[in-house]
């Protein structure tokens, strides 16, 4: 996403923030192409209508996340850890900090590092670091765009 389109959803973002509920509505309908539901609390429209916006400029979620959520709905079971794109339990993600090479290894249900395992690579990156940190950005497995715009992958070791 280039710097002005990030502007873009950014002020997006704010006016929605700003507006009062007839115009969540009125955006609501042009966005799903529907009336919203009645009784639906400004709080939770304003968050509805923030997260399509969201979601058509830089991605909605993938379809086996959508499927896991639909069964967690239906009461059809716990949802399943969430999986890496390009990681099999198995993979060792490497990653340089503070002078030290940390190495990785993915499980079935977790991440291990240092002889403990871990629910998230969030919570590995923030053992490493002592901050928080997205997971997989730590890692170097998000795409990140580049200056011309284009998108960059990086790759784990």
């Amino acid at each position: 996403m280039s710097r002005n389109s990030e502007d873009r959803l950014e002020a997006d973002l704010a006016r929605l923030a700003a507006m009062d509920l007839a115009g969540l509505r009125r955006r609501w309908r042009t966005l799903f192409g529907r009336s919203a539901p009645d009784g639906l609390p400004r709080s939770l429209l304003q968050r509805a209508v923030a997260y399509r916006v969201q979601a058509d400029a830089l991605g909605d979620l993938d379809r086996e996340t959508v499927r896991a959520l639909e069964r967690l709905g239906r009461g059809e079971g716990d949802l399943p850890p969430p999986q890496l794109r390009g990681t099999k339990p198995g993979t060792l993600l490497v990653r340089e900090w503070a002078g030290y090479l940390h190495r990785v290894m993915v499980l079935e249900e977790g991440f291990a590092w240092n002889g403990q395992t871990f629910e998230s690579l969030s919570k590995v990156a923030r053992a490493i670091t002592g901050t928080n940190w997205n997971g997989p950005r730590f890692f170097g497995l998000r795409q990140k765009e580049n200056a011309k715009g284009s998108q960059d992958r990086r790759t784990a070791s």
